[in-house]
């Protein structure tokens, strides 16, 4: 009920990004739906039943990508002070996330079965003079737990990766102890050990602070003494030694941009090697846009700090150093997402330059899967900018405080828009040049 209630009242951007994720969900069922129509009609076809099904896969995991993209962003769902006093804690709240999820996907799945029942003629006879009377098996019984096993797998898959992914966590980081060591390597504790009796003995477990002008009696003296005699391995760190410094983890690149471009690198190889076979190997060449989607996807975020780099060089005015360093912080966030739409745009391109070859003309199936991978891919990376505008927020109200003028805001932002494509896109060409360039000889 707390779910349903927190849908109703929620503000028209996200009752959109919400219907998004429905219309994602009904496209993809609709494709599950149109296997089995095909399975049905062709039943000794197997091999191709399965084929049609794997490549729902790639539908499958836009739209929970989509999906976990919008509960993020949802502002219903967000902890905020005093909500675990009424009972809304981190988990209830994680509890509302997965549930509302769980409700737009399933709106979608029960879309696409009233539309695949309308198109076989179930409903009220054949449309468009039996048009998909074919594709979907019309006139055959259909299996009714089959169907319903298929419209469940992307509620459940998309309630179960909210859930994970928004479980509590504790803000605190962990407490690193050192480990100390004894004679010959031996595991020893992390304090000093005490003598028998030393525990109960008045004063000898307060702290004292150095130079406080107080004296140890010479029996705390030589307790002391004993003790530290006793003690196995090196002394303990003084009280007052510095810190060490604490990493800057916003200047440093993201990780995953060698593993990324070693990762697209070997796509493109094996792509090049099945090229050379006459009759191309359909499983080296899914295995190679596999391979470069991949390293699209890890190398998004170093990508998108090196434009913040970029952008940064020379001598920058506020500007370029504003809109930099916005990306530099915004990178991990809209560099994933961005790094997605790179490969599902190599992989259309490639697509395309093979239509004219080779390679089978698109059907509508083919269309509309194409037409759910892109445009969830798209409306993701759209849901990780308004994201990171949220996250931005409190900076942005702190520059307008001390004086910042909000036209300077506005064009940091265009800016920040305007150099990512600049970046990605002849990314994208160079990409889908290579992918399609053994292919169609």
């Amino acid at each position: 009920m707390l779910a349903l209630r927190l849908t109703r009242a929620a503000r028209p951007a996200v009752q959109l990004r919400r219907l998004l994720v429905a219309a994602a969900s009904a496209g993809t069922g609709l494709l599950l739906l149109s296997s089995l129509g095909h399975a049905l009609a062709h039943p000794e076809a197997a091999d191709a039943a399965a084929l049609r099904l794997a490549w729902c896969a790639a539908p499958l995991a836009a739209t929970v990508y989509l999906a976990l993209a919008v509960a993020r962003t949802d502002p219903g769902t967000r902890p905020r002070p005093g909500l675990s006093a009424v009972g809304l804690g981190p988990a209830r709240l994680m509890a509302v996330s997965a549930l509302t999820t769980a409700l737009s996907c399933s709106l979608g799945s029960l879309l696409a079965l009233l539309i695949f029942l309308h198109l076989r003629g179930d409903l009220t006879g054949l449309p468009f003079d039996g048009a998909a009377a074919g594709l979907l098996a019309a006139g055959l019984p259909l299996p009714v737990p089959a169907a319903a096993t298929l419209l469940t797998v992307l509620p459940v898959t998309a309630t179960a990766a909210v859930a994970v992914a928004l479980r509590p966590r504790d803000p605190r980081p962990p407490v690193r102890v050192p480990r100390r060591f004894g004679r010959f390597g031996a595991a020893g504790g992390s304090a000093g050990k005490e003598t028998f009796g030393a525990y109960g003995r008045f004063g000898t477990r307060l702290p004292q602070a150095p130079g406080d002008g107080r004296t140890d009696a010479p029996g705390d003296r030589r307790t002391a003494t004993t003790a530290l005699l006793e003690t196995e391995g090196d002394p303990p760190a003084p009280e007052n030694a510095p810190e060490p410094p604490a990493p800057d983890t916003d200047a440093d690149s993201p990780a995953g941009l060698p593993w990324g471009v070693a990762l697209v690198t070997a796509g493109l190889a094996a792509q090049a090697y099945a090229g050379r076979s006459a009759p191309v190997p359909v499983l080296t060449v899914l295995l190679g846009w596999l391979l470069t989607g991949t390293g699209l996807v890890l190398a998004g975020p170093g990508l998108t700090h090196l434009c913040g780099r970029l952008l940064q060089a020379g001598r920058p005015g506020a500007l370029r150093l504003l809109a930099g360093r916005g990306l530099m912080a915004e990178a991990a966030r809209i560099g994933r997402p961005l790094g997605v739409v790179c490969a599902v745009a190599s992989a259309g391109c490639a697509l395309t330059a093979l239509s004219g070859g080779p390679a089978p003309a698109f059907g509508p199936l083919s269309a509309l899967g194409a037409l759910v991978v892109g445009g969830a891919t798209l409306a993701t990376l759209l849901t990780a900018a308004v994201e990171a505008r949220q996250y931005r927020a409190g900076h942005t109200a702190a520059l307008l405080r001390l004086g910042a003028r909000p036209t300077l805001l506005r064009g940091a932002a265009a800016l920040r828009a305007a150099v990512l494509p600049a970046l990605f896109g002849p990314l994208v060409l160079a990409i889908a040049a290579l992918s399609a360039l053994p292919l169609s000889r």
